[in-house]
C-alpha cells in the first residue's frame, strides 16, 4: 500500500507543498515503542490474563428477538459439581424503569442490556451467567438453566417500528423533541431537527430538485479480539478488573453506578486492545464477571467467543434515510433535506446525531434541515463505529450529489470545489467552521494520478469511477499525563487513554517534541485508574489530539520544575534560566536535556511533570474518495480495481499510523458497501453468526490503496494534529455506489450492493 504526504495546497510530483512549522520529532517515522512486543507476542491482551484459583464465566443468551422472561430458575446449574456461582438480572439492583424521563438514565438502559430484565429484547439478549472451574462445565450448566418465555412479536426495521401497529419494545418511551415528551407510547425515543434558514424558498431558487430513499444494513465493526473481563475481590474489599477497552476510566465509573462500588474500592487494569472501533467504549462482560466474582469469591474471567460477539454486542445501526437537494443549472446547491431513521437496537442511543452533524457539512448551505428519528427495534443496542452515523449519513448525500452532478453535465469535484464549504460558513449543528482544509483536499484530489487518469478497461467487464467527500467533526474531552524524570536523560510518559491506535507513539512523539529529544528517549506507559488522574475514552478521534496536547503540557511542567532545580544547583534566579529545545542555559551554564537529567537527578530531585487538560479546538477534518470498480454483468459481482484516498490529517504525527488509519478506514467500508450486514430470519434470529456467514473483505477484496495525505494544520493545537481515524471511513459507501453508477448506468441506494441488487441496477439500469 503506499503513501503519501504532503501539506495543502499545492500538488508538486509526489507531494503537496506548503511554508510549514520545522518540527524535529513530530512528522518523522521512529521505532514504534510497542512493535517488539507485538510481533514477539509478549504483549498482553485481555484474554491472555490469568489468575491462580480462576474460574469461568459463561452466558446463557435468548434465542428469540422479544419476548416475555416469566421465570427463570438456576437451581439445576448450581448444584452441578464445579458450579460455583449464577447470576441473574436480579443481582444488579436496579429502580424499575418508570416513565419517558428514565429512558435519559444511560447507566440503567446500559444494566439491562448486560442482562434482560422483563423481558429479553433481541435474540442473543443475555438473560443468566454461570461460572464454573472450567469453560465445559460452565457450558453444561447453561443447560440445565431453565427459562420460561412468551414469545412476543418483534420488529427489525426502523420502517416496520414506527409503523402504526408495531410491536412497542417499551411501553414508558415517549418521543422527545427539544425536551418535550410525546403523550403516546412510542419506538421513536428521540426526534433531533438541525435547521437553518428557509427550505422552501431554496427549493423554490432550484432549477433541478432530487429527492431519493437510501438505507444501509446493520454491520459490526469486526475488531479480532472478542470482549473480556477478568475480575476479582481482594481481601480488602476492594475491586479489581482487568479487561480489553478502549475506556478503562468509562468501565470503572459504569461499574461503580451499576453495581453500587464506590470508585475508590474499584481498580481497572487496561489490557492491549485487539480492535475495537468504537465497539469497546460499553460494558458487557465486566459486570457480569464482577457479579459472579462477589457471590463465588473467586476470580472470574469472561470471554466471548465470535458468535456472541455479533450477537450480543453493539453494531453500527441500519438507517433508512430521504435526501433531497436543490441546485440551479449553474450548479450552486440551494437547499438540502435530510430525514433519517436510525435504528437504536433495543435500548435508545443511536449515532443519528453524527449523522445530522455531518452528512450537510462538505457543502455550503444557506438553507437546509435535517430530522432524525431515534427508533428502537429488535436488535442488539447499537454502538459507535468510526465516525458514528456519518457513513450513512454521506451514503445518502453523495449519491444525491453525484446523480445532480450527473444530470447537470458537471465534473464531480469541481461541483464540489465550486460549493465546499470553507471559513465562516454555518455547520449543520449551529456553529461555524474555522480554519478548515475543505477546499485544500478538493484540489489536491483533483491533481492527484488516479483522477487525472482514464479509467482502465477490462474485457467482459463493466468498468466505472466513483467520488464521494466526507466530514467529521473529532473530539476534544479530558485527559491527563505524567512525565517522570529520569537519571539516564530519559521520560517515563503515563498517558490516561488506552493505545488503539499506535497512540503510545504518536503521545510519546508529542512529549519528546516539546522537550527537544528523541522519540526513543520517551517511554509510554498505560497505567490503571489508581496510577494517574482521569482521562476519557480513546474515541472519536480525539486522542492523539487531547492526551497528545496533555502530554505537551506535562512536559512544559516538566520543563519548569527542571528548570526550578536547576536554578537551586546553579544558584540563580529561575527567571535567569533559558528554557528552549537545546535544553537549559543561564549565566554561563549550559547543558542539554540528559546532561540536565543527570545533574538534577544526582542532587536527589525527582521532577514530575503533571496535566489534565481539556482542549476546546479540536480540528475537524474532510476527505475526498476515489474508486474504480469492474462488475461482472453476468453474476453482478463487484471487484475494487483501485482505490485513492485524500484527507486532510492537519499534521501527521507518525505518517505511517496515520496512513494505516486511513487504509483500515478504507478497507472497512469496502465491506460495508459490499459485502457485509445482519441477516435475520422471520422470527428475528440473526442467521450469520459467524466470520463464514458474515462476509468481511480480505485482502483479496482489497486493491492496493494509495493514501495521500494533505497537512492542513489545526491552528488549535500546537503541532496542528487533527483526527485522522474516524474520517476514511465516511467516503467509501458512497464512492463505491457512485462508482456502480458509472460502471452500469444503475443507481444502488440500498446496502450492501450484493451480487443481486448489482445485476438488478445493471438490468433495470435504474435502482436498487
Amino acid at each position: 500500500m503506499r503513501a503519501k504526504i504532503g501539506i495543502a495546497p499545492r500538488l508538486d510530483g509526489r507531494h503537496v507543498t506548503v511554508t510549514a512549522p520545522e518540527l524535529n520529532v513530530v512528522g518523522t517515522s521512529p521505532i514504534r515503542h510497542d512493535g517488539v512486543d507485538k510481533v514477539t507476542g509478549h504483549a498482553v491482551f485481555g484474554v491472555d490474563v490469568s489468575i491462580p484459583g480462576m474460574l469461568h464465566a459463561q452466558v446463557l443468551r435468548s434465542p428469540h428477538a422479544h419476548a416475555r422472561i416469566a421465570r427463570i430458575d438456576t437451581s439445576r446449574a448450581e448444584a452441578l459439581p464445579g458450579v460455583l456461582a449464577a447470576m441473574t438480572s436480579a443481582d444488579i439492583p436496579l429502580p424499575p424503569l418508570d416513565g419517558p424521563q428514565a429512558f435519559g438514565n444511560a447507566i440503567h438502559l446500559k444494566a439491562m442490556n448486560v442482562m434482560a430484565r422483563d423481558k429479553a429484547l433481541y435474540h442473543g439478549h443475555a438473560v443468566a451467567a454461570v461460572a464454573a472451574t472450567s469453560p465445559h462445565i460452565a457450558a453444561e450448566a447453561l443447560r440445565l438453566i431453565d427459562v420460561e418465555y412468551e414469545v412476543l412479536d418483534a420488529v427489525l426495521d426502523a420502517k416496520s417500528a414506527i409503523a402504526s401497529d408495531a410491536p412497542i419494545l417499551h411501553p414508558h418511551l415517549r418521543m422527545e423533541t427539544a425536551g418535550a415528551f410525546a403523550d403516546a407510547p412510542s419506538n421513536i425515543a428521540k426526534h433531533i431537527v438541525l435547521e437553518e434558514g428557509d427550505i422552501d424558498a431554496g427549493f423554490a431558487a432550484a432549477d433541478l430538485i432530487l429527492e431519493r430513499d437510501f438505507s444501509t444494513s446493520t454491520i459490526h465493526q469486526g475488531y479480532i479480539e472478542p470482549h473480556n473481563a477478568t475480575a476479582f475481590w481482594r481481601a480488602d474489599g476492594t475491586l479489581e478488573i482487568h479487561c480489553s477497552t478502549q475506556g478503562h476510566f468509562g468501565v470503572r465509573n459504569e461499574i461503580s453506578q451499576m453495581l453500587g462500588i464506590p470508585i475508590s474500592n474499584i481498580r481497572v487494569v487496561p489490557a492491549e486492545i485487539g480492535g475495537g472501533f468504537g465497539g469497546k467504549l460499553t460494558n458487557y462482560v465486566a459486570p457480569i464477571a464482577v457479579v459472579l466474582a462477589r457471590k463465588s469469591g473467586r476470580p472470574v474471567k469472561l470471554t466471548m467467543d465470535r458468535t456472541e460477539t455479533l450477537l450480543g454486542t453493539g453494531p453500527a445501526p441500519a438507517a433508512f434515510i430521504r435526501c433531497k437537494i436543490g441546485a440551479t443549472s449553474a450548479g450552486d446547491l440551494t437547499a438540502a433535506q435530510l430525514t433519517m431513521h436510525f435504528e437504536a437496537g433495543a435500548f435508545p442511543g443511536s449515532s443519528v446525531g453524527g449523522g445530522a452533524n455531518c452528512g450537510f457539512a462538505p457543502y455550503r448551505l444557506q438553507n437546509f434541515r435535517v430530522d432524525g428519528y431515534d427508533v428502537v427495534v429488535n436488535k442488539p443496542k447499537s454502538q459507535a463505529f468510526r465516525a458514528p452515523g456519518a457513513p450513512q449519513a454521506a451514503f445518502a448525500v453523495e449519491g444525491v450529489i453525484d446523480e445532480l452532478v450527473d444530470t447537470l453535465g458537471m465534473d464531480p469535484l469541481e461541483f464540489r470545489l465550486r460549493n465546499a464549504s470553507g471559513d465562516g460558513d454555518l455547520r449543520p449543528n449551529g456553529t461555524r467552521f474555522n480554519d478548515i482544509g475543505n477546499s485544500e483536499q478538493l484540489r489536491v484530489a483533483r491533481e492527484t494520478d488516479h483522477w487525472q487518469s482514464p479509467v482502465a478497461r477490462q474485457s467482459g467487464r463493466l468498468c466505472g469511477r466513483g467520488v464521494a467527500s466526507g466530514f467529521w467533526g473529532n473530539g476534544g474531552g479530558t485527559s491527563s499525563a505524567t512525565a517522570r524524570l529520569n537519571g539516564d536523560g530519559s521520560v517515563t510518559l503515563l498517558e490516561s487513554s488506552p493505545d488503539i491506535g499506535g497512540t503510545r507513539t504518536s503521545i510519546a512523539m508529542q512529549l519528546a517534541e516539546t522537550l527537544g529529544i528523541g522519540a526513543d528517549r520517551v517511554h509510554p506507559r498505560i497505567p490503571d485508574t489508581d496510577a494517574i488522574a482521569e482521562g476519557g475514552n480513546a474515541a472519536g478521534s480525539r486522542t492523539t489530539f487531547a492526551t497528545g496536547w496533555a502530554a505537551i503540557e506535562a512536559g512544559q511542567d516538566l520543563q519548569r520544575k527542571m528548570r526550578d532545580a536547576l536554578a537551586d544547583i546553579w544558584d540563580v534566579a529561575e527567571s535567569n534560566i533559558d528554557v528552549s529545545l537545546d535544553g537549559f542555559a543561564a549565566n554561563g551554564y549550559a547543558v542539554d536535556f540528559a546532561e540536565a537529567a543527570r545533574l538534577i537527578v544526582r542532587e536527589g530531585e525527582a521532577p514530575v511533570g503533571v496535566a489534565t487538560t481539556t482542549p476546546t479546538l479540536p480540528g475537524p477534518s474532510f476527505a475526498t474518495h476515489i474508486v474504480d470498480v469492474a462488475v461482472d454483468p453476468e453474476t453482478g459481482k463487484v471487484d475494487v480495481l483501485r482505490y485513492t484516498a485524500v484527507q486532510d490529517v492537519g499534521k501527521a504525527v507518525y505518517p505511517p499510523y496515520a496512513s494505516s488509519q486511513i487504509e483500515g478506514g478504507i478497507a472497512q467500508g469496502i465491506g460495508w458497501a459490499i459485502t457485509e450486514g445482519y441477516t435475520y430470519d422471520d422470527a428475528g434470529r440473526m442467521t450469520n453468526t459467524s466470520f463464514l456467514d458474515y462476509r468481511m473483505p480480505t485482502a483479496l477484496d482489497v486493491p492496493n490503496l494509495e493514501v495521500v495525505m494533505v497537512e492542513y494544520p489545526n491552528p488549535g493545537h500546537p503541532y496542528g494534529v487533527r483526527g485522522v481515524g474516524e474520517l476514511p471511513i465516511v467516503p467509501p459507501l458512497a464512492a463505491l455506489a457512485n462508482a456502480i453508477h458509472n460502471a452500469t448506468g444503475g443507481r444502488i441506494r440500498h446496502l450492501p450492493a450484493s451480487p443481486v441488487r448489482v445485476l438488478e441496477a445493471v438490468n433495470s439500469s435504474g435502482s436498487a
